[in-house]
């Protein structure tokens, strides 16, 4: 999305400081100091927000990580959290093997996955 398209939808980069201030609600993850992974979760709405581990660092387990640093945050609060993705993403695939379900779709080749506390 560009800035302005996730401006309109109310993430700028106020909100993002805000809520990053507001509680533990994101986190990197790093290799030699280089940061390769980025999470987040909206604590107020149980939402996996976002994540993403650059291309040339999948499939090392980055993302399995920071999922379940994001489900442990989420869980803390709530009994049940979900998240929004591409239907034939890899991170669909991988939040799938991560127990992710209840799947609906939501339109534009999105879908949307929950997840209750263990």
């Amino acid at each position: 999305m560009t800035a302005d398209e996730l401006s309109a939808i109310g993430v700028t980069p106020e909100a993002i400081a805000l809520a990053i201030e507001s509680g533990p609600c994101a986190w990197v993850s790093t290799i030699d100091e280089e940061v390769v992974g980025f999470a987040m979760v909206g604590l107020d709405d149980a939402c996996l927000f976002a994540l993403f581990v650059l291309p040339e660092h999948e499939g090392r387990g980055i993302g399995t990580r920071l999922t379940q640093t994001c489900e442990a945050a989420l869980f803390e609060r709530r009994h049940a959290a979900w998240l929004e993705t591409g239907a034939g993403s890899r991170a669909a695939r991988l939040y799938r093997h991560l127990g992710w379900g209840s799947e609906s779709d939501i339109g534009g080749g999105d879908i949307r996955l929950e997840k209750r506390r263990p």
